[in-house]
């Protein structure tokens, strides 16, 4: 099977495609805005993500959530929330981590099924 990768740099890509499955790298938001804006962003880029490699945020399969703390989580809930809209949900995990740098309140990784 081919492995198509996008947005690939010297360090990782963004997304890889591998047969009916897509893989996206963790997702993070504009350092220093709130939890909520945070993960509104995210779920904007993986969106984005998924459009180009011909799936949707109907096909997500499982989400890994990366906090910075735990009592960000129901500001993270109510964002994630409205963005799946009660339908199609897919597994998910959260857990409090140390992200790459403090501005980071939130990373989200995904995989996806597609097409």
């Amino acid at each position: 099977m081919t492995i198509t990768r996008l947005h690939s740099g010297p360090r990782m890509s963004q997304a890889v495609i591998h047969g009916d499955t897509v893989y996206l790298a963790g997702q993070v938001g504009e350092p220093g805005t709130s939890v909520a804006q945070q993960t509104r962003d995210i779920l904007a880029q993986i969106e984005a993500l998924l459009a180009e490699a011909g799936s949707s945020k109907a096909k997500i399969l499982s989400a890994t959530i990366w906090l910075a703390d735990m009592a960000d989580f129901a500001e993270m809930n109510a964002a994630w929330d409205a963005w799946v809209g009660g339908v199609d949900a897919p597994t998910r995990a959260t857990g409090e981590a140390k992200l790459a740098t403090p501005d980071y309140k939130v990373e989200i990784i995904v995989v996806a099924a597609r097409d």
